[in-house]
């Protein structure tokens, strides 16, 4: 995959302001060289840098520019290392997997013991180096809108390019007992049905069946809806990014039910009505910590006596989703604006604390999540060409292959994992 890119690849400057090479300063570049030193101590991984090895060997990455590579890890840790491969300044060595060279930086997040690449003492200066989330990306009804639509809305062909036929933007169900197994040999053409498996554990779950009234909060491009009404049901599916809306209304008539699903471009805290079931796929990510009880609250106000609803969410530990939940992320910034991550237990803390709602978590789906985005990844390199045709340039395919990539470290390492809960009344 990496031969395909560019030896050295540089952003245009006038579409990518934000790469700009941060003004130097020799005292945060000698400090970012002093972390890579550190990190690298007892790192299974390999940074070329300046003539230079660092780490103990493994998957390797060769630094093309070591003065602008330096600045950005001193300017921002949150997002230098990741802003570094947008702009070139790095790229992993030929034969070396782009997410293979990111797991070994995932382990040390996800491993109890070392949960952090620095030592204490250097922790305790990451204040001068790490970024706050800020105050534009507020997840109130306007902010939702603008920080969905900056994601969701980027093109519907583009994603469909790289997305299996049912269109489905979230963690597959492979149903195997290691689905991060045999990962470079994982199938484009195993993805369909693995993804309609997962539509129907949640529709299960949930007990949907002919005749139940359902809401599908973030409804994506209505393959869970579609999916609901072809058992009978009648189907509420709401999205505030109206590119999107467009499209799933589009594919529920080309799918026959148009009957019985009902697209509205619609905030959650806006939806009337009872229904049996409420389902919420891989959409609480995108609320905000702030807004996590007003969230569940409105689940519970929907839920028909009786009634059951289905949330599948990205998770991360407790510990670290509190000591990053302030922090400004290179995801944030390029990927998902206004995103935070939360924890099982914090969903719990929310809904005990704020809602009549019990949770019970039912799967847990981190390593099929890493076995879908690198499904997601090989296809989107393979149908590049028809991508760029859309409109979009080599820095976006660096961006996204980044993107999916680093995710796909992260369920690998259990850093982040993926879970089906079911919510009923107490």
């Amino acid at each position: 995959m990496t031969d395909l890119m560019p030896a050295v690849h540089q952003p245009a400057a006038e579409t990518w302001p934000s790469l700009a090479r941060p003004r130097s300063n020799p005292l945060r570049r000698v400090g970012a060289l002093a972390a890579i030193r550190l990190i690298a101590k007892d790192l299974p991984a390999t940074i070329n840098l300046d003539n230079k090895s660092y780490g103990l060997g493994g998957p390797a990455m060769r630094v093309h520019r070591s003065a602008a590579f330096l600045d950005r890890l001193g300017q921002d840790a949150g997002s230098g290392f990741g802003e570094a491969y947008l702009a070139g300044d790095w790229d992993p060595e030929p034969g070396t997997d782009l997410a293979d060279l990111l797991v070994p930086f995932a382990e040390r997040f996800s491993n109890e013991e070392t949960r952090h690449l620095l030592p204490k003492w250097a922790q305790s200066l990451r204040w001068l180096v790490t970024r706050s989330q800020p105050g534009d990306q507020e997840n109130d009804r306007a902010g939702s809108r603008e920080n969905v639509s900056r994601h969701y809305d980027l093109s519907n062909a583009m994603f469909s390019e790289f997305l299996d036929p049912t269109l489905t933007y979230s963690a597959a169900y492979f149903g195997t007992a290691d689905p991060t197994a045999g990962l470079g040999e994982a199938s484009y053409d195993e993805l369909n049905q693995a993804q309609l498996a997962k539509l129907d554990a949640i529709l299960d779950a949930a007990g949907v069946v002919s005749g139940s009234r359902v809401l599908d909060i973030g409804c994506g491009w209505a393959s869970l809806a579609i999916r609901a009404a072809q058992r009978g049901a009648w189907v509420t599916a709401i999205t505030i990014a109206s590119q999107q809306a467009l499209l799933a209304q589009r594919r529920i008539a080309d799918a026959g039910v148009g009957d019985r699903v009902q697209v509205a471009l619609r905030d959650y805290r806006d939806q009337i009505g009872e229904f049996d079931a409420v389902l919420s796929v891989e959409m609480i990510e995108a609320v905000g910590e702030k807004y996590w009880p007003v969230y569940f609250d409105a689940i519970e106000r929907r839920l028909a006596p009786g009634g059951t609803a289905v949330v599948q969410a990205i998770v991360m530990p407790h510990e670290r989703m509190l000591a990053t939940r302030n922090t400004f992320t290179w995801v944030q910034k390029y990927i998902f604006p206004g995103g935070l991550i939360p924890s099982v237990k914090v969903i719990e803390e929310v809904t005990a604390q704020h809602t009549g709602l019990k949770a019970e978590v039912l799967m847990h789906l981190g390593g099929d999540y890493a076995r879908t985005l690198r499904i997601w990844r090989n296809r989107f390199i393979e149908q590049w060409p028809a991508i760029e045709d859309l409109g979009f340039d080599p820095t976006f395919r660096r961006m996204w292959e980044f993107y999916l990539a680093y995710s796909e470290a992260g369920f690998r390492t259990n850093y982040l994992d993926d879970v089906q809960l079911r919510f009923t009344r107490r």
